[in-house]
């Protein structure tokens, strides 16, 4: 692999004099970085996946959108996370070309698809708590709209690999994304277009179902209800704007330094400035089942036992299949 061909678009990552873009010692910590990531995440995603294919109890909607996400981050993690850690051992990207555009295409997919599945919950959400044109949120919906976020992902991380847009190394050169940096007006408008309907859309549809009115719905449920199944859908609503935050947390220092590049093109970037969203928007992997394993009482009650390999009692099996049958499209509470 020539060096020039890979950062031909990228000059403001090396050095005046093509000098690598950090010592040493740094990638060994960005790959010690990214190994205390990759590790968790993969764990944690694992777990959710394996308990939910072995527990019947936690196919409910919800459920099966978080599932989605767990299946997406621990793609993420499985191709980006390890890719990352191990190029960043060596101080290079090893993969060639053909690995650069590969590793590019695989973790925008599955981040997008995880993008999509957080305005999936919240669009769940909306549909339960305040229930618009009479529609109740059954699986069958929430099965088409993990498909939906799947083939959205898809259908607009295929192109450059048909010539519009391309996947370029990124930060200090040891990931690859979709190309920012490039000028040419063909790959500015994929880019544009890909900002559009890849961030701002899944934000917006956040912004929708999440509104003022869903968050007074859940509180008026708790305050004149009451119960298990309002204490349900306050501790659903606490986990759902806990990964809206993440969401932003981890993706819009990504999105806007990707923005300033494509309207700034001569603006000088740092490689750590550049890699630091990087990371962050794949720490995402390990925050999300952090969260739905911690709020969520269904997971936490079959994924603890798992991590800790022990077997759950009997009689907590047939306490949650009672609850569950209560109510199939909330969480039992905490």
């Amino acid at each position: 692999m020539k060096p020039s061909v890979f950062f031909s678009n990228a000059s403001s990552y090396v050095g005046p004099h093509g000098e690598p873009p950090l010592s040493r010692t740094g990638f060994i910590i960005l790959a010690i970085i990214m190994a205390l990531v990759t590790g968790p995440a993969i764990i944690l995603n694992s777990t959710v996946v394996i308990v939910s294919l072995t527990h019947t109890q936690l196919r409910q909607p919800l459920n099966c959108a978080l599932v989605n996400m767990a299946v997406a981050d621990l793609s993420t993690a499985m191709t980006g996370g390890v890719l990352s850690v191990v190029n960043n051992a060596q101080g290079y990207f090893s993969l060639g070309r053909t690995g650069c555009v590969m590793e590019g295409f695989a973790v925008s997919l599955f981040g997008i698809t995880s993008l999509c599945t957080v305005a999936l919950i919240a669009v769940e959400r909306m549909f339960v708590v305040c229930k618009p044109l009479a529609i109740t949120f059954q699986k069958k919906h929430a099965v088409g709209g993990i498909a939906l976020s799947w083939l959205w992902s898809l259908s607009w991380n295929l192109p450059p690999l048909f010539g519009w847009g391309r996947y370029e190394l990124e930060g200090v050169g040891t990931s690859c994304a979709p190309d920012w940096h490039n000028q040419d007006p063909e790959n500015v408008s994929y880019i544009l277009a890909y900002f559009a309907v890849c961030f701002a859309v899944p934000f917006a549809l956040i912004l929708v179902s999440y509104t003022k009115r869903t968050l007074y719905q859940v509180s008026k449920m708790a305050c004149l209800e009451g119960g298990a199944v309002a204490k349900g859908e306050m501790k659903v609503a606490s986990m759902v704007v806990l990964m809206v935050l993440m969401f932003l947390i981890s993706w819009l220092p990504y999105a806007s330094l990707a923005m300033l590049v494509v309207y700034n093109p001569d603006v000088t970037i740092h490689p750590l400035v550049g890699t630091v969203p990087v990371y962050l928007a794949k720490s995402s992997t390990a925050f999300n089942p952090i969260i739905y394993i911690y709020l969520n009482k269904q997971f936490r009650k079959y994924a603890v036992p798992f991590l800790l390999c022990k077997e759950l009692l009997e009689d907590d099996e047939a306490s949650e299949a009672t609850t569950v049958e209560i109510s199939t499209n909330k969480v039992s509470p905490a």
